[in-house]
């Protein structure tokens, strides 16, 4: 079906202002969206009749993904061209991480078909569920499972902080747990995907220049390491016959620095710690920290969560406690396609190649299809912040930056996904 689209442009600051009340956090500042939340489901409600308004069709898939198709008069989709983001948000975190991707897709959209009229093969905006992983620990967990690099078993058996599984809140939002996982039709059907996302770096500012083309994604993990000691009370126990995981952790979390810094490039943090039981008079039994790491080669990121695993052992068993430590999610450095950042190049010649140490969707698929990136300048060089930010005039600039990318790539030759 070739809907015609309304002729006009909206500019991606003023689709940005339509949500920038949804989902703020009062306490942490900034935004807190994760998926299947109030939040982020107003905006999926958003999503949705922003791309209906633009005469799109809506299909959302098996494992979450919303898909808003410009389609050709014959309705044949292989060979798509795919761009899109995502809407969840970690805890606290700035405007445009996800979500400028999405306002920049509507708009470059709309560029597009005033320059083009009726497109020669299928575009669709994707909107991928859990990016992030802020609710159920596993990063690009929408994509993850399209295209098979995790296991539906383990997806649907993920919990968050209160105890729900995946598969349960995925059932409460109208998908069938039963059938998540690996989607080869739909990746078959795709030709590319470039996803457009706020650069988290500095990269961009100290260049001087708007938008930037991706080339690399650092290889990262998410591990999980868990503290083990002796619960007990805080007034009756004295200090030397405590088996106290609290004093443990915290000396694990100095060294984890020092295990990063003994690597060049290597990043090693320490985002989230929690104490069981939890109780301000009470000695932890157990504390659990999420350990990120990450570092361009991938045998360095696991030497450094090795090393991270060594000195824990050692200065747990000081402290009369042990450690575990579980994987839960990790991603190999990634290198974009190369012909199709050629293409990006020729295409935009003004803006440089970058890489970034932030995981993406775009990460994900590019083990089964090719994909590419632009990057749109944050003045601040902060992301996961409320101090993220993008001076409208630059998001205009990625919008268009990405109806230029569609519009060559949409001309050319369709080749089959890999």
């Amino acid at each position: 079906m070739n809907v015609d689209f309304p002729l006009h442009t909206a500019s991606v600051a003023g689709l940005l202002d339509q949500i920038s009340s949804t989902g703020m956090d009062p306490q942490r500042g900034g935004y807190t969206r994760p998926v299947f939340s109030a939040a982020e489901l107003d905006l999926r409600s958003w999503f949705i009749e922003q791309a209906t308004n633009r005469g799109l069709a809506i299909e959302h898939d098996r494992n979450g993904v919303i898909w808003a198709w410009w389609d050709i008069a014959s309705g044949n989709r292989d060979g798509a061209l795919v761009t899109g983001s995502h809407l969840d948000s970690v805890p606290g975190g700035g405007p445009y991480d996800g979500p400028l991707g999405i306002a920049s897709a509507l708009v470059a959209l709309d560029i597009l078909r005033n320059r083009v009229g009726a497109p020669p093969r299928a575009v669709a905006i994707a909107v991928f569920p859990e990016e992030e992983g802020s609710r159920f620990g596993v990063a690009c967990l929408g994509s993850r499972l399209m295209t098979g690099a995790i296991d539906a078993d383990k997806a649907r058996n993920l919990r968050d902080q209160d105890g729900i599984t995946f598969a349960e809140a995925a059932a409460d939002n109208g998908l069938d747990p039963r059938f998540i996982g690996k989607d080869t039709e739909r990746l078959s059907k795709i030709g590319a995907f470039i996803e457009l996302h706020v650069e988290q770096g500095r990269g961009l500012i100290d260049l001087d220049r708007p938008v930037a083309i991706g080339s690399s994604i650092l290889g990262h993990g998410r591990w999980k390491l868990s503290v083990h000691g002796q619960g007990n009370h805080a007034g009756t126990t004295l200090m030397e016959d405590r088996k106290d995981p609290m004093v443990a952790a915290a000396r694990i979390i100095v060294g984890i620095r020092e295990s990063a810094t003994n690597h060049p490039q290597a990043r090693a943090t320490v985002g989230r710690i929690q104490p069981v039981p939890g109780g301000t008079n009470v000695i932890a039994s157990r504390v659990d920290l999420w350990l990120d790491v990450r570092h361009p080669e991938d045998a360095v990121t696991a030497a450094v969560v090795e090393d991270i695993l060594g000195r824990s052992r050692i200065v747990a068993a000081e402290e009369g406690c042990s450690v575990e430590l579980r994987e839960e999610s990790v991603s190999r450095t990634v290198h974009f396609d190369r012909p199709l950042k050629d293409r990006l190049q020729l295409l935009l010649p003004d803006a440089p190649v970058l890489d970034t140490g932030a995981g993406h969707d775009a990460g994900v698929l590019s083990e089964v299809l090719p994909t590419a990136m632009l990057f749109v300048r944050n003045p601040s060089g902060i992301s996961h912040s409320p101090e993220e930010h993008v001076e409208n005039d630059d998001a205009e600039a990625g919008a268009v930056a990405l109806a230029a990318t569609l519009e060559g790539l949409i001309l050319q030759p369709q080749t089959a996904a890999r």
